[in-house]
């Protein structure tokens, strides 16, 4: 609970902030920080959840006004014209009258106010717990779109140079067949592994164009690829990182949002119980009154009265149709939805965090054997080179060996990224997702 407290009391300064920060900086540089306050202050969703928030806090002195002392004041003034007949003589009479009267009401007992109260406090806790999910959100999404972007900035990369490896093979083919060493199967291979080399180029600009437009949509302005902050070439999972499931799981149980908010909305149906059932219980108001009044009546003309009244008001509802047996059976039946929506979310929450655990688990020895591979790929590189020096081997070698590399690297940095993913999954689940993870993650980055 202290987590979302302290993430929802740094989001409006950081959202105000951001502003005058992304003026400062290069519109074209986006750190994942400039990303991050970009978002809270353009995301459209996260600034309707925002006002949503707002809206919902007020609920809280909705609440606590209906235990509260309310004071009213009425005054009127009217101009009256009446006849007096008397032994059949009409005697016409104007004259102006004017009443004014101040109330004070004071609940003394009421089961109705009282469940208001209740149920008005669970309803911003409330919208609280749907806006620090929403805060989650905003952080995951922005997230996922920088490192989708990145990761399909890499995916070009590697095509490029797949593609430019078929082309330098094909060379050779040519090469070949005008020595007459080669032959016409190679080259229409090779060609045809060029076309399709060529294709995915396309469709790898094609992606990274649809990424970067997502990110652009939750930042609110251009992002420029090639400024944005790099994934380190040696990052690693250590182990220091990895909790057990249970322990992250005692944390969703507790911090989820989604799960708060799911527990709140119990409570207001309870309370909405409470308040369907009052409608057969007594109500017990303190009311006190002044009021004056000038010419009241025809027989009270030019006369000034002044009333004083202290006292207590009791209502007593004795049948109204069966409405309140009615509303509470249906608020009754409310409340066993919210419990169904409970363990729904529960299960959600905890398949979710599940899934994502056991991806962050398994990508460290993952990333351990990529990084080998990777590393047994250069070294193959070089004794191609050398062995293509010594006469051994020749181009086609080394640039399947580069292809190799090339395809290790690509599967290493997925990895990476997948890692990284899983792990913001895992704490957003846990409901411990918030702007300090963006610090952290800078580590990952240059």
């Amino acid at each position: 609970m202290k987590s979302g407290v302290s993430i929802r009391r740094r989001l409006l300064p950081l959202a105000l902030a951001a502003a005058g920060l992304l003026h400062g900086a290069s519109a074209s540089a986006l750190t994942l920080m400039q990303a991050y306050e970009a978002a809270l202050q353009n995301d459209p969703t996260y600034r309707a959840a925002y006002q949503v928030a707002q809206a919902g806090k007020e609920n809280r002195i909705l609440a606590r006004s209906n235990l509260l002392p309310s004071l009213s004041a009425a005054y009127s003034i009217n101009q009256n014209r009446s006849t007096v007949e008397e032994y059949h003589i009409r005697l016409p009479e104007d004259y102006l009258s004017r009443s004014a009267t101040i109330q004070v009401r004071q609940p003394v007992f009421s089961l109705d106010a009282l469940a208001r109260f209740k149920q008005g406090k669970a309803q911003a806790d409330y919208a609280e717990a749907q806006f620090d999910s929403a805060s989650q959100d905003v952080l995951m999404r922005m997230l996922s779109s920088y490192f989708e972007v990145l990761f399909k900035y890499d995916q070009v990369a590697f095509a490029k140079a797949e593609r430019d490896m078929y082309a330098e093979q094909r060379k050779v083919n040519d090469l070949l067949l005008k020595r007459g060493e080669g032959t016409s199967t190679d080259a229409l291979e090779t060609q045809s592994r060029l076309d399709l080399a060529e294709a995915s180029v396309i469709e790898a600009e094609d992606a990274l164009s649809s990424a970067r437009d997502t990110l652009q949509s939750i930042v609110g302005h251009d992002v420029d690829v090639t400024v944005l902050d790099q994934l380190r070439p040696g990052m690693r999972v250590t182990a220091d990182e990895l909790l057990s499931f249970e322990a992250w799981r005692d944390k969703a149980m507790e911090l989820n949002p989604d799960i708060r908010t799911q527990r709140k909305n119990i409570e207001i149906a309870r309370q909405e119980i409470n308040k369907q059932r009052a409608g057969h219980a007594p109500r017990v108001d303190f009311v006190g009154t002044y009021g004056k009044t000038l010419s009241d009546s025809l027989s009270t003309v030019n006369q000034e009265t002044t009333v004083r009244s202290i006292g207590f008001s009791v209502n007593i509802p004795i049948f109204n149709g069966g409405a309140v047996s009615a509303t509470t059976r249906q608020a009754v039946a409310n409340k066993s939805k919210a419990e169904a929506d409970l363990d729904g979310q529960i299960d959600k929450v905890v398949i979710d965090l599940r899934k994502y655990y056991k991806q962050m688990v398994s990508s460290k020895p993952k990333i351990d054997a990529l990084i080998k591979a990777v590393d047994s790929a250069q070294l193959l590189i070089t004794a191609t080179q050398k062995s293509i020096q010594g006469g051994v081997r020749i181009n086609l070698d080394l640039l399947t060996a580069q292809r190799q590399l090339s395809a290790a690297q690509r599967d290493l940095a997925q990895a990476r990224y997948g890692y990284i993913l899983a792990l913001l999954h895992v704490r957003a689940d846990a409901g411990v997702l918030g702007m300090d993870d963006v610090r952290l993650l800078a580590a990952y980055f240059e």
